[in-house]
C-alpha cells in the first residue's frame, strides 16, 4: 500500500496532530497519506508480543515494563495497547500509526542531534502510566480503536523518511514502551537506509527489552517527570526507580541520552528537589548528559494550575548549572538564553536557539572554535 509525505500539507490523524504539541509551531509538518482509511484492530496483520511469559490457566505477564500485567484470556494489560487470546500475547499496535508529522528535532527535545534537522516523529494509542499533565491525552489514554489511525509498517515509515529527505524517525508524542515491537522493527530497517532512529519516552521499561533495542538507536530521551517517589504515585501512577535505572542503562550503552524535566508549580518545583536531581545526574550520569528544565501549560487534569513562572526556570537553570552540568536548557520560553548552547570552558555561545529555529551554530566539527573543546553529541 503506496503512502506519500507532503511537507506543505497539515492533515488530523484523529486528532492526535492538535496534542502533538503543547505550543503550536510553523515548523512541523503533519503527513499527508494518499491511503489509509480508518480502520480497526481487526483490519492489522495479527502480531504477537515479545517480552512476556505464559502462566498456567491461559494467563500471561508482560515483561515489557514495571507494571507486570498479568492477563487473562481475552483481557489487556494497563496499557490497553496488548491482550492475551488464549494464552498468546499481543500487540494492538504494531504499524499503527495514529500521528505521524514531521518536526523539527529541537522540538523533541533533542539538542545535541543534528541541530536544525527534521525528524518523521510518529505515534500509536496507549500509555503504560496516566500523567495527570499529559499533553497528549487524546492518544496516550485511549485504547488503539478509539483512535484513527493508518497502517505504516516499518518499511513504508523509512521510506517516507527517505523520500522526503529527512534524516531522522522519532517515536514520540504518546510512549514507545507500549509499541516497543514497532519501534524496534522501525529502527532495524532505518539502519539499511542511513536514517537514524530516536525514542521520546518516560523511560518506564524494563531491562531486557530496553537493551535489545538500545543498539539500534541513535539518540534516547526520557522525560524525569519528578525526583520523588510520591509524585510518580499520586501523578504519574508508575514509579521513579525503574525510570532512574533506565537512564543509567541508556548511559551505561552508550547511547545519547537527553532528559527532560516539566516543572509544574508547587508539585516538583522546589530547590530541594531540583538540586537533588541535578546532583543525582552528574553523579550517576557525568555532567555532559543535557537536562532541559521545560515550562508547564495547564492541561488535561492539572488545568487548575498556572503556567510555570520564568524566574522558577531561570532558577532551575542557575542551579543545574551550579551543581556543574554542563548542559542545562530551558524549554517553551521562545527567546530565553537558556534555549542555547553554550562552551562549558570559555563561555562562548555555539548554537543560538529561538524556539525551534537554529539562528547560528558556531560549532566545527563537533568542537568550540574559540577554546577547542570538544562537546558531546550526534553533530554529523
Amino acid at each position: 500500500m503506496s503512502r506519500e509525505l507532503n511537507r506543505r500539507q497539515m492533515l488530523v490523524l484523529g486528532g492526535a496532530a492538535a496534542a502533538a504539541s503543547a505550543l503550536p509551531t510553523t515548523s512541523s509538518a503533519r503527513i499527508k497519506l494518499r491511503t489509509g482509511q480508518p480502520v480497526t484492530p481487526q483490519d492489522y496483520p495479527d502480531h504477537e508480543a515479545s517480552w512476556y511469559k505464559k502462566l498456567p490457566g491461559g494467563r500471561v505477564q508482560c515483561q515489557l515494563c514495571p507494571n507486570k500485567c498479568e492477563v487473562a484470556d481475552a483481557e489487556r494489560g494497563t496499557c490497553g495497547a496488548r491482550e492475551n487470546r488464549h494464552g498468546t500475547y499481543h500487540t494492538l499496535v504494531y504499524g499503527r500509526a495514529c500521528a505521524l508529522h514531521i518536526d523539527p528535532v529541537e522540538k523533541k527535545p533533542f539538542f545535541h542531534v543534528l541541530p536544525g534537522s527534521q525528524a518523521l516523529s510518529y505515534a500509536t494509542a496507549g500509555c503504560n502510566v496516566e500523567c495527570k499533565f499529559c499533553q497528549n491525552w487524546e492518544i496516550s489514554q485511549f485504547r488503539p480503536e478509539q483512535v484513527r489511525a493508518a497502517w505504516m509498517p516499518p518499511k513504508a515509515l523509512v521510506a517516507a523518511a527517505e523520500e522526503n529527505h529527512v534524516p531522522l524517525v522519532a517515536a514520540t508524542y504518546s510512549e514507545p514502551v507500549i509499541f516497543w515491537e514497532y519501534v524496534r522493527e522501525v529502527s532495524r530497517e532505518s539502519r539499511f537506509h542511513h536514517v537514524r532512529s530516536l525514542v521520546v519516552t518516560n523511560g518506564y521499561i524494563e531491562k531486557k527489552p530496553l537493551t535489545e533495542v538500545l543498539p539500534m538507536l541513535t539518540a534516547y530521551k526520557v522525560d524525569l517527570k519528578s525526583f520523588r517517589e510520591a509524585f510518580y504515585e499520586k501523578i504519574v501512577r508508575g514509579k521513579l526507580k525503574p525510570v532512574l535505572e533506565t537512564l543509567e542503562t541508556v548511559k551505561t550503552a552508550g547511547t545519547w541520552l537527553e532528559i527532560v524535566v516539566l516543572v509544574i508549580p508547587t508539585l516538583n518545583d522546589s530547590e530541594a528537589e531540583i538540586t537533588g536531581l541535578c546532583r543525582w545526574v552528574k553523579s550517576n550520569l557525568g555532567p555532559d548528559v543535557p537536562v532541559h528544565f521545560t515550562r508547564f501549560h495547564p492541561t488535561y487534569r492539572l488545568k487548575n494550575l498556572p503556567p510555570t513562572p520564568v524566574p522558577t526556570l531561570d532558577r532551575a537553570w542557575q542551579i543545574g548549572r551550579a551543581e556543574g552540568l554542563h548542559y542545562t536548557y530551558v524549554g517553551n520560553v521562545p527567546g530565553h538564553p537558556g534555549e542555547s548552547t553554550y562552551c562549558p570552558t570559555c563561555g562562548t555561545r555555539l548554537i543560538h536557539r529561538i524556539g525551534y529555529e537554529i539562528v547560528e551554530n558556531r560549532l566545527k566539527h563537533g568542537a568550540c572554535p574559540v577554546c577547542g573543546t570538544r562537546i558531546p553529541g550526534v553533530w554529523w
